[in-house]
């Protein structure tokens, strides 16, 4: 059976990371965007980050250009222009895709997972997966879902405080 843990990503700094590093972590995997009106998410998503790290929950963020041309930035740029505007220190990775022939790996199993109103297709910009500890798949969030709206879900599947 395929989980999260059996994929790799690159950082947003040219490293290769396999998932399965953050095996026994909650994973709240999104597709990014420094130019999109929900990109003000990044502060919510980043104060889910800091409130729930010590307990087991890693943000993943996968900047993607493929919504409007919304991230028109390099790596490096996207990089600076969260931490400077939005303080995220959770995880970046390189910018993916995650529709079409080109998808990354992780956003085509992510999607067959949850589908969301489109079928197999992410709509927009921050979409959210939640996925537990042992790398499944819990719930699918579309973009105007408020990270602080999913702090119940994420509550669920942490060890209690």
């Amino acid at each position: 059976m395929t989980t999260a843990h059996d994929f790799s990503a690159t950082t947003i700094d040219g490293a290769e990371r396999a998932l399965a590093d953050y095996r026994g972590k909650v994973l709240l995997v999104v597709n990014t965007a420094t130019q999109c009106g929900f990109t003000p998410q990044l502060r919510g998503l980043e104060e889910l980050y800091q409130s729930y790290v010590d307990r087991g929950l890693v943000v993943l963020g996968f900047p993607c250009d493929q919504f409007g041309h919304q991230n028109p930035d390099g790596d490096e740029e996207t990089a600076a222009f969260c931490e400077k505007n939005y303080g995220v220190t959770f995880p970046l990775f390189s910018e993916v895709e995650v529709n079409g022939s080109d998808a990354h790996p992780l956003y085509q199993w992510l999607k067959s997972e949850k589908k969301g109103v489109l079928g197999g297709r992410i709509k927009w910009n921050f979409t959210k997966f939640l996925v537990d500890a042992d790398g499944n798949v819990v719930k699918r969030y579309g973009s105007t879902t408020k990270p602080e709206d999913i702090a119940s879900d994420i509550e669920k599947l942490l060890p209690a405080a």
